[in-house]
């Protein structure tokens, strides 16, 4: 059974004049060290800094919460499967939620192009 979802779409650019005026700050705050080590080794780091913002937005979107409401972004880590579709790895609060709720599964897809970055959560509870 579905429990939620969430989109959200986010302009790269955006993103990428925020982690020029913020840096470390930005990124420490919001990424996992994973995810920045990810990011950062792509000549345009901004779009998949973007697309892993986005699906941050879009899981919280998909939990009926906003930020502020007991998960933080960096509880909330894109990661890859084996086979190198994109998934959610959750810790802290995040986790907390998904327990809280009888969440068993979360499917994720991402999509960017130059300009901006997507991002679909599905959320499934038996």
């Amino acid at each position: 059974m579905i429990y939620g979802i969430g989109i959200d779409l986010v302009e790269n650019e955006r993103i990428g004049k925020i982690i020029g005026k913020w840096g470390e700050k930005f990124l420490s705050r919001v990424f996992s060290a994973k995810e920045v080590e990810y990011c950062s080794k792509h000549i345009q780091a901004q779009i998949h800094y973007a697309a892993r913002f986005a699906a941050k937005e879009s899981f919280l979107k998909a939990l009926g919460i906003g930020l502020g409401m007991g998960v933080k972004l960096r509880e909330i880590e894109v990661a890859r499967d084996i086979k190198g579709k994109p998934d959610l790895a959750l810790w802290g609060g995040a986790k907390a939620q998904m327990e809280k709720q009888k969440i068993t599964k979360v499917h994720l897809s991402l999509t960017h192009t130059k300009k901006y970055a997507t991002a679909f959560v599905i959320l499934e509870k038996k």
